[in-house]
C-alpha cells in the first residue's frame, strides 16, 4: 500500500472517530475536569489541597469511604458467587435455552432503574405483595414484615441489578476455556469435583476478576437504589448528592466526586489489565 493510501486510511478512521472522541471530549472529559479543578480552588482563588487533607483526616468521612467500599465488596462477592453457576449452565448446559437465558439476563437492563426499584418498593411495601401473600394468602405471619429500609434489602436490589455484568463476563471467558482439559483430567481419575476446583476455575478466574472489578465499580456509584429503598447506609455517591442539593458545599462536594472517580479509574485499570491478559 502507497503512503498516499496510507495516508487517506488513517484520514478516514480519524473521520470516523472524530464525533464520538468530540461527543466524549464535551460531555464527559471536560465535566469531570471542571468538577475536579474546582477541589483544588481554595475559597480565596489560588491553588490548594486542604479539602483533601482535611476530608482524608477526618474520620467521619474516612467511616463513610468504609462504609461504600464495603458495601460494594459485599454485593461483588455476592453477585460473583450468584453468577458463575448461572454463567455455568449458560455455556456448558443450556443448549438452546441459552438465548432464553441471555435475553432474561438482558431485559431488565432494558428498563429505568427507577422502574426496577420501583417495583421492589411494590413487593417489599408493609402493604405490598410479599407481606400480603405472607399474611393474608398463606396464613404464616401474624402481622407484615419490614423489607424497606433494611439493608438486606438495599443489598439484595443492587445485586439484582449488577448480576448480569458478572454472568456475562465470566461466560464469555468459560466460553474459551478448552474441555479437552477437562477431560483430560477426568481420564486420568479425577473426579468431576476436582476436575472444576483445579482445571475450570483457574482457567476462568480472569472472568471472575473482570466481572468483580465490573460490579464493584457499578457498586461504587450506585445512587438511584439506596435513595429509593434506604437500608440505613451513608455513602459517597450520598452524600455528595447532601452536599449538592441541601449544603450547596460544591467544593466539598468537588473533593468527594473526585475521590470517587479516582476509585472508579483504579478499578477501570485493573480490569484492562485483567482484558489483557486475557488476549482480547
Amino acid at each position: 500500500m502507497s503512503d498516499t493510501a496510507q495516508i487517506s486510511a488513517r484520514a478516514r478512521r480519524a473521520l470516523l472517530l472524530a464525533p464520538a472522541l468530540i461527543f466524549l471530549a464535551v460531555f464527559f472529559v471536560m465535566p469531570l475536569a471542571d468538577n475536579s479543578a474546582r477541589s483544588f480552588i481554595g475559597d480565596e482563588g489560588g491553588f490548594t489541597l486542604a479539602r483533601y487533607a482535611s476530608f482524608l483526616t477526618d474520620r467521619f468521612y474516612l467511616g463513610v469511604i468504609a462504609e461504600t467500599v464495603i458495601l460494594s465488596a459485599a454485593v461483588t462477592l455476592i453477585s460473583v458467587v450468584i453468577a458463575y453457576p448461572v454463567a455455568y449452565v449458560l455455556v456448558r448446559k443450556a443448549g438452546r435455552l441459552s438465548g432464553l437465558i441471555i435475553f432474561l439476563l438482558i431485559a431488565p437492563l432494558l428498563t429505568s432503574i427507577i422502574m426496577r426499584t420501583f417495583g421492589w418498593q411494590v413487593l417489599f411495601a408493609r402493604r405490598g405483595l410479599v407481606n400480603q401473600w405472607l399474611v393474608t394468602d398463606l396464613g404464616l405471619l401474624d402481622a407484615p414484615l419490614r423489607w424497606l429500609n433494611t439493608p438486606g434489602l438495599a443489598i439484595a436490589a443492587l445485586v439484582h441489578v449488577l448480576v448480569p455484568f458478572a454472568v456475562l463476563s465470566i461466560a464469555s471467558v468459560l466460553q474459551g476455556v478448552d474441555r479437552r482439559l477437562e477431560e483430560g483430567a477426568l481420564m486420568l481419575g479425577a473426579s468431576r469435583f476436582r476436575t472444576f476446583f483445579e482445571v475450570t476455575l483457574p482457567l476462568t478466574m480472569d472472568g471472575i476478576g473482570t466481572g468483580a472489578i465490573l460490579v464493584f465499580m457499578i457498586a461504587n456509584g450506585s445512587f438511584v437504589t439506596l435513595v429509593l429503598l434506604g437500608g440505613g447506609f451513608q455513602t459517597l455517591p450520598l452524600l455528595i448528592y447532601q452536599q449538592f442539593n441541601t449544603t450547596r458545599d460544591f467544593a466539598l462536594a468537588s473533593t468527594m466526586s473526585t475521590i470517587l472517580l479516582v476509585i472508579a479509574l483504579a478499578c477501570l485499570w485493573l480490569q484492562l489489565r485483567l482484558v489483557r491478559r486475557q488476549g482480547v
